[in-house]
């Protein structure tokens, strides 16, 4: 089994009015020198399988098809080997990371 993580933004020379109004607002609270925001998505999922290349091909095919418009954004995935998922799925045997 494989965690997958896949981000996705939206490709250079795309209208991006989130990372653009995240960029107006950080110096009115306080922070400057950010620049060329892009506001995009972080998708976690877990991929039943013991081959990697053949995940990695179904998570490419995923992305393409489903989880990126592959005109308008661009998108990059990790994968991470697994084992001892416990049954709330965070490999912790039941207890959340903080924060969650």
């Amino acid at each position: 089994m494989f965690k997958v993580s896949v981000y996705v933004t939206p490709k250079a020379g795309i209208l991006d009015p989130q990372g653009a109004t995240v960029e107006r607002a950080l110096p009115a609270l306080g922070f400057s020198g950010a620049i060329d925001i892009r506001v995009g998505r972080f998708i976690t999922l877990l991929v039943e399988g013991d081959d990697e290349s053949a995940v990695r091909a179904d998570v490419d095919a995923m992305c393409r098809r489903l989880l990126a418009n592959p005109i308008i954004e661009d998108y990059s995935f990790d994968l991470a080997s697994v084992d001892g998922i416990g049954d709330d799925g965070n490999g912790i045997g039941g207890e959340a990371e903080a924060g969650e």
